[in-house]
């Protein structure tokens, strides 16, 4: 867990540095560094995608997991939380609760979360972590200066979804194979990719109604060779 615990600092540390600039950058800039997350987001969601060794089965994960996030409406769970938490603020940022998802889609749909933290929980090596931590404290910086302080409170699902990995995977280490971890990746590619595509506003995806997808594609993955379906 000692990885995950310098992650969320670091994502604290890195959102009060961009809450602090927020005000010094025009609108333009705002706009530019915006559409930048955007595309390096499209960017890593492709190279993530691309782990897969089935694509009957990332399809058929992603169909299920879509269907099943939108009958629980976990956007809206996730909104909803996200709004208590502005209102126990008692914050007025206009952009918190996208700041406080954005964020989250960013710092957890990374194959080095997925990976660093199965590698801190199997053998007890928070190194990936570690190397994340530096990556996802620069871009809260750039993710706070734009969307505000709901960034920093990522920090508190980034806790329970990456410590929950590590934990799981300690705990369940012949559940995490190399192909589970793959195809993992790969959704979480996917899932990437459908936030790029908002973060450029060429289209509204209701992402985190995706995320079920996860627990669906590493489930068929490890009871694939029992079942014998594809």
């Amino acid at each position: 867990m000692q990885g995950t615990i310098v992650n969320a600092i670091a994502v604290v540390v890195g959102s009060l540095i961009g809450v602090l600039l927020r005000g010094r950058f025009p609108d333009r800039v705002k706009s530019i560094v915006f559409q930048g997350i955007g595309l390096v987001t499209l960017f890593i969601g492709f190279q993530m995608s691309l782990k897969t060794s089935n694509l009957v089965l990332l399809f058929f994960s992603m169909l299920i997991g879509a269907i099943i996030g939108e009958i629980l409406d976990v956007e809206k769970r996730i909104e909803g939380f996200g709004s208590l938490v502005k209102s126990k603020l008692s914050s007025r940022e206009d952009k918190f609760v996208e700041g406080f998802i954005t964020a989250f889609l960013i710092f957890c749909m990374g194959s080095m979360t997925i990976i660093g933290s199965i590698e801190d929980g199997l053998n007890g090596n928070p190194s990936i972590l570690y190397a994340k931590s530096m990556l996802d404290g620069f871009a809260s910086i750039s993710l706070a200066s734009v969307l505000g302080i709901g960034v920093l409170l990522s920090a508190i699902p980034l806790l329970l979804y990456q410590g929950g990995i590590t934990l799981l995977a300690s705990i369940s280490k012949a559940f995490f194979t190399e192909t589970v971890i793959n195809e993992l990746s790969a959704t979480g590619g996917i899932i990437l990719i459908g936030l790029g595509i908002n973060l450029l506003e060429i289209r509204k995806i209701r992402v985190a109604n995706l995320l079920p997808s996860l627990i669906v594609s590493a489930t068929i993955t490890y009871l694939l060779p029992y079942l014998q379906f594809f």
